[in-house]
């Protein structure tokens, strides 16, 4: 706990298990060049993850061809069950949060 009695960000309690998203979400990965940006949209992702009891590995793309197949043309981009859902922009671990929610 921190100075008056105010929670830090990173003592955010956990979430119980979502067991029908849980079997929605095979995969997700972030893809990026490696820029600092791209490193922080990785780990919001895992922290929202982490929040929301979700046993996934995230697979981080570095590899412009790789990227490139997926129609891209600005990172960091996060792609879940191999669809592009986020593009542009590093989203906050809650806005990650609630687009793996609306994941089908």
């Amino acid at each position: 706990m921190s100075l008056f009695g105010f929670m830090k960000k990173s003592e955010e309690k956990k979430r119980p298990a979502n067991k029908a998203l849980i079997a929605r979400i095979k995969n997700i990965k972030v893809l990026g060049a490696g820029c600092k940006n791209c490193h922080r949209q990785l780990e919001n992702v895992k922290k929202a993850l982490e929040v929301m009891s979700i046993p996934v590995e995230v697979e981080y793309i570095t590899d412009m061809a790789k990227i490139a197949e997926y129609g891209v043309m600005s990172m960091p981009v996060i792609v879940v069950n191999e669809k592009v859902v986020s593009q542009g922009r590093v989203l906050k671990p809650s806005e990650v949060g609630k687009l793996l929610t609306e994941v089908k």
